[in-house]
């Protein structure tokens, strides 16, 4: 029963660490990287609060070491998933009675443990398992999951301030109810944030979790699940299953208590999830909600009047930082012509000024790419830009997977604007650029709109004003988050809230309470003081 109304901490953006050359929290990042690198973790799943282990595992190695073991985890079977799902179930029954403060009050914990005592280890795990440079990893693993756990406190005390109009004659209030039955997170690889926030969100708003993380970051999610226990998270709140994702999935979406998806991966498998609903969608009690984010094909257009070193410096860092693993990474660009010649120069010296490697070596700008797989594709397009007559590779090309998943940073200037590089997501450190005529510049801008299927981030850099007004409104449909003089990346919670369209996703903006509405199924309550007695109302008169 509530006993007041609580105001929660003011929600602030976590600082970011700049971990230089003789700073203590270099120092201790790089002890927590060796001591993590050099050990061996058993990672179980985590159902109804206890760990289980099947026998049925799967080793982890860095992708910049992939000979290198650092543990293994294990595998779920059918029967584990079932229990998953009845143990949140049998959670749930608690847990969204809990009183909101309290809940508030666990995930507040969760950010502060994150920030202080598991800070070092949470980086150094999304460092070896992620292949993150030490600056990629505090903005994900430490910053924006911080973030994401204050300002949902605060954005969900804004929701339940939201309330309707009442008269003397009656009281109107909503409460903000969990979804009924489960919900159901599954998260990508490349952002720790995104992991530990898809299911700590719904959780927030009162509901309970079966969550599937990427098999490429159980490492840093098994950082995640003990800070959410040491921060009291109930047993049963949050399950965590690894194995193979189509049966987890299949078991999931075929109970009738199944009620929501928080998806972050790609457009492909999101939209055979959406057809597995569709498909169940006489089974379940109450209508799912579905939730995604998912592919990118992000653009930066440069108006002849951008200076060229800003044009320059937006590319090699929207395009390869986190070796353009982002889904808001930069992988497609416009250049005027008149002032392509001083950007290619500045682009060309910046990506061989570049040292790549081990993220333990503060010195390495990129790393290596997640997987075996993510290379090959990449090699793939690389040498066929090689190849072809109408694209030229002006830097890098190179790769080399002896050792570790390695590609260089790779320029493709092409003179075809529909070349397969402009329009596919390729999900690594590869820029294609068309240059385009300075009076082409309203031509371009559909072609930008009009070239690919996604809608997630694009930038457009100019000093002209009027350019960027044409480009703001013509581009209005093709990015959710569109960037003045800026590259394309790096979306801080609280500021600017993430989402796209299109092929992108159902653009619900992560880092916002238009997320958390989501979650929720408000129920209308309506108190009548006086109630009436007759039926008669005054024009039945005579």
């Amino acid at each position: 029963m509530g006993k007041g109304f609580f105001n929660t901490p003011i929600a602030i953006n976590e600082p970011v660490r700049s971990y230089a050359p003789g700073s203590p929290e270099r120092e201790a990042v790089q002890a927590a990287y060796k001591a993590l690198f050099n050990s061996k973790v058993d990672v179980p799943l985590y159902i109804n609060g206890k760990n289980v282990t099947t026998g049925n595992t799967r080793t982890m190695s860095p992708p910049h070491d992939h000979k290198h073991t650092v543990g293994q985890y294990h595998l779920a079977e059918k029967s584990h998933v079932e229990e998953a799902i009845a143990t949140a179930l049998e959670a749930r029954k608690s847990w969204s009675q809990m009183p909101w403060e309290h809940r508030a009050g666990i995930f507040l914990k969760a950010a502060e443990l994150i920030q202080g005592p598991y800070r070092d280890k949470i980086n150094a795990a999304t460092m070896i398992a992620q292949s993150k440079t030490i600056h990629q990893a505090e903005i994900d693993s430490a910053c924006e999951l911080i973030d994401f756990l204050r300002f949902n406190v605060q954005y969900m005390t804004d929701i339940y301030h939201e309330q309707p109009e009442s008269t003397s004659d009656a009281w109107n209030k909503v409460e903000y109810r969990p979804l009924e039955g489960f919900t159901y997170a599954v998260t990508p690889f490349n952002f720790t944030a995104i992991a530990g926030n898809l299911p700590a969100c719904m959780a927030l708003m009162g509901n309970v979790v079966v969550w599937k993380p990427s098999d490429s970051q159980v490492f840093s999610a098994k950082v995640i699940m003990d800070v959410f226990e040491e921060a009291g998270v109930p047993p049963g709140v949050i399950n965590v299953v690894f194995g193979d994702a189509e049966m987890i999935t299949n078991v999931v979406l075929s109970s009738p208590d199944f009620s929501g998806l928080h998806f972050t991966g790609s457009t492909f498998v999101f939209k055979e999830l959406w057809k597995k609903i569709g498909n169940n969608i006489h089974n379940y009690k109450t209508y799912p909600r579905i939730v995604g984010e998912t592919g990118g094909k992000d653009f930066i257009v440069a108006h002849k009047s951008a200076k060229p070193k800003q044009v320059a410096t937006a590319i090699v860092r929207g395009a390869f930082e986190f070796q353009g693993q982002k889904c808001s990474a930069a992988s497609r660009a416009y250049i005027a012509k008149s002032i392509w010649d001083e950007v290619k120069a500045y682009v060309i010296e910046d990506v061989n000024s570049f040292k790549q490697g081990s993220p333990e070596n503060f010195e390495n700008f990129v790393t290596a790419v997640i997987h075996e797989g993510s290379f090959d594709k990449l090699a793939k397009y690389i040498d066929q830009a090689k190849a072809d007559d109408d694209a030229e590779i002006i830097v890098g090309g190179g790769y080399d997977k002896s050792k570790g998943y390695f590609i260089e940073p790779t320029v493709i200037l092409t003179t075809n604007p529909q070349y397969t590089t402009m329009s596919t997501e390729l999900f690594g450190p590869v820029i294609t650029i068309y240059v385009y005529e300075d009076d082409a510049y309203s031509e371009t801008l559909k072609l930008v709109d009009g070239t690919s299927e996604y809608a997630l981030t694009g930038a457009i850099l100019s000093q002209d004003r009027y350019a960027i007004i044409e480009a703001t409104d013509a581009l209005q449909n093709a990015a959710g988050n569109f960037y003045i003089n800026d590259k394309p990346t790096g979306a801080v919670v609280g500021m600017q809230p993430f989402g796209g369209a299109r092929a992108s996703g159902t653009n619900d903006k992560a880092g916002s309470a238009q997320n958390l509405l989501r979650w929720v199924s408000p129920r209308m309550i309506k108190e009548t003081f006086v109630t009436p007695t007759d039926y008669r109302y005054p024009f039945l008169g005579e």
